[in-house]
Formats: C-alpha cells, sequence, structure tokens
C-alpha cells in the first residue's frame, strides 16, 4: 500500500525521467521509442523501480540492460533536476513492463474461445 507521499514522489520521478528519455533517447537508443510507463517507490524512499516500455528496433531485453548500465548517469540528470524537491535521490533500477504483451495475449485468447 503506497502512502501519498510515496505516490507524489513516484510521479514527480516518472515525469523528469521521461524528461530524460525523450531529451536522450535517440542517442542511447536509436530508432527505439522509450517510454516510462510505472515507477514503484519503497516507502524509505531509498529505492526506486521504474518500468520502460520499449518500441523498436532494439530489443526490450537489450534496452533495459543498457539503460541499467546507465544508470549511474541517469541517477545523476535526475538529481540536477529533483535536488530542491528531494533531500536524497533514490537508487534506480530499470525493468521491462510487458503488461502490454500480456494483455495481447489476454485477448488472443478470448477471441479462440
Amino acid at each position: 500500500m503506497s502512502t501519498i507521499r510515496q505516490n507524489k514522489v513516484a510521479r514527480l520521478l516518472m515525469k523528469e525521467l521521461s524528461i530524460i528519455f525523450q531529451q536522450n533517447g535517440l542517442t542511447w537508443f536509436p530508432n527505439t521509442m522509450v517510454s516510462v510507463t510505472v515507477v514503484r517507490v519503497a516507502p524509505d524512499f531509498s529505492f526506486a523501480k521504474i518500468y520502460l516500455s520499449v518500441f523498436g528496433d532494439i530489443e526490450p531485453k537489450e534496452c533495459i540492460k543498457a539503460a541499467n548500465l546507465q544508470v549511474k548517469m541517469i541517477r545523476g540528470m535526475l538529481g540536477k533536476k529533483i535536488k530542491s524537491q528531494l533531500r536524497i535521490v533514490p537508487e534506480i533500477a530499470f525493468y521491462l513492463d510487458d503488461s502490454i504483451d500480456y494483455s495481447e495475449a489476454l485477448e488472443e485468447a478470448f477471441k479462440s474461445i
């Protein structure tokens, strides 16, 4: 169960990370669109799980791996943007959001019935 404060911090992180990926996504992931879909923050705000949706030429798992290799740089950029709003920038980790694939599989299953 998330608190109101956790939800506010999650929305802030989602907004700022979306801007970071929008500005730098073409250089990091050419011909691929990466969007932040869900952010989950730990109760003590020390860790955040960032779920990314990936569409394009790069394999989604490879894109997540590349994002996790650049996590220090991304966290630094994030820290510069939110320094006046949060005391500590949470550690971040990127995960693949496969909810679209799951919903498509469910839709196909319902069509076959």
